[in-house]
């Protein structure tokens, strides 16, 4: 009995706990059911509270714009503004009964279990429906509530939405509610009608109205009140316009831009910009730090009716430009025969500005007495009259552009000094150019132009004049008897005169001294022969044939400082090293025999020949030009190697920093790197030049990079984009006419006190000038045919 009692207990186990099982799951079933049910229904009622509160707040609003309009136009307020009134009660304590915080909490109370839904809302019918049938012309449409005396609860409440609607907390509105929001709108339409306001639009009232609102919400820029400057402003206008003292006392000129960049950049997006309009504040973000400080101080005085008409260095007699084709003024310090870049690099610009036919082009050039040109001119040229040189110069160039450049070429009288190795003008250079003419000036070598100019001030002169330093004067005094004292006083000397007299100045390289208003750029090309004979030996590779048949060599004005001194010290350090190793050298210069001597004594394989032109047919077959001079400012004789597809071994020096980019040029640091360099071109063959390497070496493109750096573009620019340009920037541009400018006063008088010292003889000598050079001789007068000299000459006009 016991086993069988055991055996039916354990067969009923397994089906009770099965039904133990189906229930709790069931249960489970229901429980998260009733769960789900249960948080529907709360977002139910917390939507329709929320619901009814944002009715509320828009009923109130509603109801005070209304009541804002009390204008005497208005005899009889309309039907539905009184409804309204007469609601605004029951619907706020509808509100204050539904919105509380207690309301969900009751609510949820009420759908437990069992508990059967009953929310009573007849108060609230009968109320609108008592208000309704109040209004004689029945306002809003309510027969389907009066004719039901009981409605049930989808009747009332209206159709909800589906059930994934109403998850997400989506329903229609209340039937009632969504028919008094329908009349509200068209109330609302009627209201902005001419029906309603038509009757007080021009009234007193609404002319108050509109004036207060004007008032407040007035624009930045019809304020005439502009806040003052501060002191940060202050503080960075006065460092700035300092910049003239603060250079020449030896303060770098990039610390003065730092300080005023860190004064004025606090103030960029609050002060300023909240004192300028809007396109004003445009054209900010397209200048920098300066120009929003000179905008800002020109607003300023501009608020307060001030005008700048000028100061005591002011020339008013300059004129503005013609309307017709500007001109420009090449102004250099050499000239053909003397094959120096200071004569070769300035003809070529004025033959490729010209050649653009938008300008007018006078290239202005030295004449020397025929005692000066024995001295400087190769192979005893000389000319018996002005004419005849031209005719030398256009000859030349003509030969090498392939076409006739039509510009004009003028002379200045000029004196050869033999311990400068240099010519030194004379007189009043500026008295050359017409003053008809005077409208823009490139002076080459401005510093040099200038130490010993006693005339008229350029930037009188002229409407725009750019500067273009070709040489490093630094780098030779410095190997010169007490070079070092020297070059203190040049180089301070230099700042003054570029200062004084120009507006821009371009640097070929960073190899040249920092002046003041300068940026670097390499504004020289090549002579187009040389690129001829490139392509010509480009062209001859690719057929197979052997286009370079001998080794390396240098050439180059022979003077120690031209980089004989570097040649020679390489070649004795690493003779072994270079065994079998031979240059030729090909020069002619004062240094000629004490160089040659010196390699003669160290024993050097070099190969001394007289100069020659480099487009010489007898050196086209080199492969390698070494050219080791640091003390070169951008060597043209580089470029040309470069052209004609060579090899170049150079120091690396800023000098050459614009031919990295070149594959074939080969830079070394060391001795022992220049070692290698020479090795790698002897034993490799030379790439060769893409079409957009050409083109970077070629005078076209010199031009072009001319034209951007040194603004001429900008002057030179009559096109209807400038003209559109020029509006926008017409405050910026005008700014000079509304205030005092520092840097203009101190760059007048430093080229005030200069025309007063150059025009002391003593102190002319004592600093080097040549004896006369202040006025013309009888020679100059003989040679240009210039006028007697007056007994009364005013030269600078103030």
């Amino acid at each position: 009995m016991v086993n069988e009692g055991q055996a039916s207990s354990s067969s009923s186990s397994p089906s009770s706990s099965s039904a133990l099982s189906f229930l709790t799951k069931g249960w489970n079933e229901v429980k998260h059911s009733a769960d789900a049910d249960l948080q529907l229904m709360k977002k139910r009622a917390n939507s329709f509270k929320d619901l009814a509160t944002s009715f509320d707040r828009e009923l109130e609003n509603f109801i005070n714009s209304a009541s804002a309009f009390s204008v005497p136009a208005i005899r009889s307020p309309p039907a539905e503004i009184d409804f309204v009134k007469k609601l605004q009660p029951n619907l706020s304590e509808f509100r204050r009964a539904y919105s509380s915080p207690d309301f969900s909490k009751k609510v949820l109370e009420k759908l437990g279990p069992g508990s059967r839904i009953r929310i009573d809302l007849s108060a609230i019918k009968n109320a609108i429906v008592s208000e309704v049938e109040a209004d004689g012309d029945g306002v809003m449409e309510f027969d389907r509530v009066r004719r039901s005396k009981r409605l049930n609860f989808k009747e009332f409440w209206g159709e909800w939405k589906g059930e994934g609607d109403a998850e997400e907390g989506q329903f229609k509105d209340w039937e009632p509610i969504r028919a008094l929001k329908t009349r509200l709108k068209e109330f609302e339409k009627r209201s902005s009608s001419v029906e309603i306001f038509g009757g007080f639009k021009n009234s007193e009232f609404v002319e108050k109205v509109k004036s207060s609102l004007k008032s407040i919400c007035k624009e930045p820029e019809e304020s005439k009140e502009v806040p003052p400057l501060d002191v940060p402003e202050l503080v960075a206008s006065l460092v700035r316009q300092s910049g003239p003292i603060l250079d020449q006392i030896g303060v770098r000129r990039d610390l003065c831009d730092k300080i005023v960049e860190n004064l004025c950049s606090k103030r960029k997006n609050q002060l300023l910009l909240r004192s300028l309009s809007p396109e004003e504040s445009s054209i900010l973000e397209n200048e920098n730090i300066n120009d929003e400080l000179d905008l800002r101080i020109a607003s300023v005085l501009q608020s307060t009716g001030h005008h700048y008409d000028g100061g005591f260095w002011t020339d008013r007699s300059k004129d503005d430009p013609p309307d017709a084709k500007r001109h420009v003024a090449i102004v250099t310090t050499a000239s053909l025969p003397w094959m120096t870049g200071t004569a070769v690099n300035p003809l070529f610009r004025a033959a490729y500005l010209a050649e653009s036919a938008k300008q007018n082009v006078t290239l202005l050039v030295p004449w020397l007495c025929k005692s000066d040109q024995e001295l400087v001119y190769p192979n005893s040229l000389t000319f018996s009259s002005p004419e005849e040189q031209e005719m030398y110069i256009r000859n030349w160039l003509e030969e090498r552009v392939g076409f006739r450049a039509n510009f004009k070429i003028s002379f200045y009288p000029g004196k050869f000094s033999k311990e400068r190795r240099s010519i030194i003008p004379a007189g009043d250079t500026s008295q050359f150019i017409p003053s008809k003419d005077a409208d823009i000036a490139i002076l080459e070598e401005p510093e040099h132009l200038n130490w010993y100019h006693h005339g008229k001030r350029w930037t009188d002169k002229f409407n725009h004049v750019v500067g273009v330093v070709h040489t490093n004067y630094l780098e030779y005094i410095k190997r010169e008897k007490n070079g070092a004292l020297q070059a203190f006083f040049v180089k301070h000397i230099n700042n003054w005169v570029t200062r004084a007299y120009c507006h821009k100045v371009l640097r070929l390289s960073a190899a040249t001294q920092d002046l003041p208003k300068s940026v670097i750029c390499n504004v020289h090309g090549v002579n187009p022969k040389f690129l001829k004979i490139g392509e010509k030996i480009a062209s001859e590779r690719e057929l197979g044939q052997k286009a370079f048949s001998e080794g390396a060599y240098f050439l180059g004005k022979m003077v120690w400082a031209k980089g004989y001194r570097e040649l020679i010290d390489l070649l004795a350090k690493h003779k072994n090293d270079l065994d079998g190793f031979k240059l030729d050298v090909f020069g002619n210069g004062e240094d000629a025999h004490e160089v040659q001597s010196t390699a003669k004594k160290l024993d050097l394989n070099l190969n001394f020949m007289k100069g020659r032109d480099h487009a010489d047919d007898s050196l086209h077959r080199y492969k390698v030009f070494i050219n080791p001079s640091v003390s070169d400012v951008l060597c043209t004789a580089t470029a040309e190697a470069l052209a004609m597809g060579k090899f170049v071994v150079c120091a690396d020096h800023p000098s050459n920093e614009f031919f990295r980019s070149f594959p074939n040029c080969l830079t070394y640091k060391t001795s022992e790197d220049f070692v290698a360099k020479v090795k790698e071109a002897l034993e490799n063959e030379p790439q060769p030049l893409t079409p957009e390497q050409r083109y970077n070496l070629s005078w076209e493109a010199a031009t072009q990079r001319f034209m951007d750096y040194s603004e001429l573009s900008k002057v030179l620019n009559n096109s209807e984009e400038g003209e559109k340009k020029s509006e926008t920037n017409r405050k910026l541009m005008t700014k000079s006419e509304s205030l005092p400018n520092l840097t203009e006063m101190v760059d007048g008088g430093l080229a005030f006190a200069h025309y007063c010292l150059t025009g002391n003889e003593f102190l002319r000598l004592c600093t080097g000038a040549i004896p006369g050079t202040r006025d013309y001789d009888k020679q100059h007068y003989k040679d240009l045919h210039l006028l007697p000299p007056q007994v009364e000459n005013p030269i600078y006009g103030w």
